[in-house]
């Protein structure tokens, strides 16, 4: 395979994953843990579970395809691609509203900026990436880079707290309680909304299309599920570590607390610098995915695609500085965008099965009724679990 290749499937796969792993990923693992402890292992294995089923259906018939999520939504049922737009979009928004208040926590971590102040520079950071002639390498490097030293810090510190593992892997097979409300917050931050999409309109604006293209496609999906699980894993291990030795966290920044009380100042200012490079490429792959859905459907986006970027991250800083209240923000949009994926995974799975989309296309028989058995679960949990989100925003 050519370099130019697995640099593009190395950045879809990140830009996946850091799309995933942003502040909200960070806060959501913290609450839960904190709230949950060790039981919140099982809540993270179904989810993990669930979002790689969902990812690799919506990705292979992506490619196979070569249509992006709303196009797909439009040959399944016209018009349906404009709603599913709007409901992506929606929920980026909201989550990159998140990125930018993350993006102002870790500055504020770091050098002590006000927050309004710390938004304005995360969203900087993030336009300076469009601006660039180069804004697609840009993204895949930044993506990668970031990622991997996110991976190396949140190691550490889950080295440094020695959390009860044997206590957390336990609770994976037998849990003592099931928090529905965690599963769907957690596959939501994962794939939810725009994020099962990342990679895949990445890989289709790079032309890393077709059935010939298949074994990549899924190398590209798994590596991104699992960056983004490791991730998940050392984080939920290095706070459950502080969590059980009784320490009570800060609610306003659960994450940032643990990181504290585990390796002291040094412990904070690696959490400043890993929320800083979570939000910041949360920022990129919210803004790039969401404008992608409007491209192929408005000619004028299409057209003046980067600006169109800059002004979705110039409108979430602005919205952030506004309302504030960027933890609480942080985990309802996880939650949303879990309210988006069981209808985005099922017109995949219904294209999956449509000659005129896939031509000759067999999907795999087995990811066909996992996906649905996703779909149904996920629909179901997210709805009746909807009264307790909003009661959690109100709160």
């Amino acid at each position: 395979m050519k370099n130019k290749n697995i640099s593009v499937l190395l950045g879809a796969a990140f830009l996946m994953a850091t799309s995933a792993i942003g502040p909200g990923f960070m806060t959501q693992t913290a609450k839960f843990t904190k709230d949950m402890g060790a039981t919140f292992a099982f809540v993270i294995a179904i989810s993990v579970i669930m979002s790689f089923i969902a990812q690799l259906n919506v990705w292979r018939v992506l490619a196979v395809s070569k249509k992006r999520g709303q196009d797909l939504a439009n040959d399944v049922f016209p018009g349906l691609g404009y709603f599913i737009t709007f409901l992506v979009c929606l929920g980026g928004l909201a989550f990159n509203i998140g990125n930018v208040g993350g993006a102002a926590l870790g500055l504020q971590v770091l050098f002590g900026f006000d927050l309004k102040l710390g938004a304005t520079i995360g969203g900087i950071i993030g336009l300076i990436i469009f601006i660039s002639k180069n804004g697609s390498r840009l993204m895949d490097k930044m993506t990668q880079i970031l990622g991997a030293m996110m991976i190396l810090l949140i190691g550490y510190v889950a080295f440094v707290t020695n959390p009860p593992v044997g206590t957390a892997a336990k609770e994976v097979f037998i849990p003592s309680s099931i928090n529905f409300i965690a599963i769907i917050t957690l596959i939501g931050g994962t794939v939810g909304g725009y994020i099962i999409f990342s990679g895949g309109h990445r890989l289709i604006d790079a032309g890393i299309v077709g059935e010939e293209n298949l074994a990549q496609v899924n190398k590209s999906a798994i590596l991104g599920i699992g960056v983004a699980t490791i991730v998940r894993i050392f984080l939920f291990l290095a706070v459950l570590g502080v969590v059980a030795l009784g320490y009570n966290l800060d609610p306003a920044n659960p994450a940032a607390d643990a990181f504290k009380i585990a390796a002291g100042t040094v412990g904070y200012k690696i959490f400043g610098l890993v929320f800083l490079a979570a939000a910041l490429t949360s920022i990129v792959g919210a803004a790039y995915t969401s404008v992608s859905f409007l491209k192929t459907l408005f000619k004028i986006v299409e057209k003046y695609e980067n600006i169109f970027i800059i002004l979705f991250i110039v409108s979430s800083t602005l919205i952030l500085i506004v309302l504030g209240r960027p933890a609480k923000l942080l985990v309802l949009a996880g939650s949303l965008n879990g309210l988006i994926l069981p209808i985005t995974l099922a017109i995949a799975l219904i294209a999956s099965k449509k000659k005129t989309i896939v031509n000759e296309y067999k999907h795999s028989q087995i990811l066909f009724f996992l996906g649905w058995a996703v779909v149904i679960f996920t629909a179901y949990i997210g709805f009746t679990s909807l009264k307790g989100l909003l009661t959690l925003f109100n709160s």
